[in-house]
């Protein structure tokens, strides 16, 4: 199938992509974040146990490398210096030294969760966001946040550079390709862009898509946007989450991800899964392949025939897509081949036999494009 070049009208080949799992790899508890060395010959899971596990994708072995005092929600490998920056339910970012195994620095970063956090491209900077759902009123709508939602941390230092308001909960944060600007979403879906040069807020807009208003068993709202990414060019940002659902409680809202152009005044929505491509669930977390020809897609099925899937970054289009067997938390790529690394969980904690079963998965799949 092809697609027209908006520029020239052209047809442009859309992408192709072949996804194969090479592998599965069994930790004790469920994998929130997952991040790897360039190489792919060592992988990090930050886990509901709390812990952060340094994991060998070819033999499967693994070494707790330290913990959080709640679930660790966050984990970004370091490439310039060998180290390993985690976050976590205790509000807390804890910096790992990899040569010497060891906990080097703990900084207090929010009273309450991290939700989310993500590193700049130059890892110069690293920010977490939070915030807790407080009914403001007799509509339920959040209540003003008792924290700055979106705080932003010097890489190596641990310094506090940047503090931000959101409207909590603040669910999700993303970094431009430059590193000048940082874009934090929440369970409203209202998107605040800022210009960390002038510490500047310069784009905000709010899309309905991801929100829902619970009417059976509970009246409250659920969703957000559990993921972002920036265009490569920096232009547009992609967002995902759960559309919008009757019963909140069941989790079947549908499948989505949208685009916007964030530049413009104001932010125009550029793109959006096509209604015939998407089942029921929530998607957890978004990112574009090395190549920059298609983004992942990736989170929890309800109904439908895929979980995890691979769209056309010119259109849009679904291009190759895959249940994978378990909950996706969180996705990335190995910058220096084909693998795509999949956090996530196989059913809940359990025991057989008086033992608990290890339900974290990290699965490694080989990605062609």
């Amino acid at each position: 199938m092809n697609v027209a070049d908006p520029k020239t009208d052209a047809p442009v080949p859309e992408t192709t992509v072949k996804i194969d799992q090479l592998k599965e790899l069994k930790l004790p508890t469920a994998v929130l974040a997952v991040d790897a060395t360039p190489d792919g010959r060592r992988v990090f899971a930050a886990c509901m146990d709390g812990g952060i596990y340094e994991v060998d994708p070819d033999s499967g072995g693994f070494g707790r490398l330290g913990k959080h005092d709640s679930y660790a929600s966050g984990v970004w490998f370091l490439t310039k210096c060998n180290q390993l920056i985690s976050a976590g339910y205790d509000g807390m970012l804890q910096w790992h030294d990899l040569s010497e195994r060891k906990l080097i620095r703990q900084v207090q970063a929010h009273k309450f969760w991290s939700w989310q956090m993500a590193v700049s491209p130059d890892e110069t900077l690293a920010v977490s966001v939070t915030g807790q759902y407080l009914a403001g009123g007799e509509r339920y709508e959040p209540a003003p946040e008792r924290e700055p939602s979106v705080r932003v941390f010097h890489a190596q230092s641990g310094q506090l550079v940047h503090s931000f308001s959101h409207v909590p909960p603040v669910l999700s944060a993303a970094f431009s390709p430059d590193g000048r600007f940082v874009a934090a979403a929440n369970m409203m879906g209202e998107v605040r862009i800022w210009d960390l040069k002038d510490e500047k807020l310069v784009a905000v807009w709010t899309t309905p898509d991801f929100t829902s208003w619970g009417i059976i068993k509970s009246h409250h709202y659920v969703g957000g946007i559990f993921s972002m990414a920036f265009t490569p060019d920096g232009n547009e940002l992609l967002v995902c989450g759960m559309g919008p659902m009757r019963d909140p409680m069941a989790g079947n809202g549908k499948q989505t991800w949208q685009r916007f152009a964030w530049r413009e005044h104001p932010p125009r929505k550029t793109g959006e899964i096509d209604e015939g491509e998407r089942g029921n669930g929530l998607m957890e977390t978004i990112g574009f392949h090395p190549s920059r020809r298609c983004f992942f897609m990736g989170g929890r099925m309800a109904q439908g025939k895929w979980n995890a899937a691979m769209f056309d970054a010119a259109s849009g289009k679904l291009v190759q897509s895959l249940d994978a067997k378990m909950r996706v938390t969180d996705a990335t790529f190995c910058a220096g081949d084909s693998r795509l690394f999949l956090a996530g969980a196989v059913g809940q904690q359990r025991k057989k036999d008086g033992k608990h079963i290890e339900f974290g998965r990290v699965k490694v799949f080989r990605c062609e494009v």
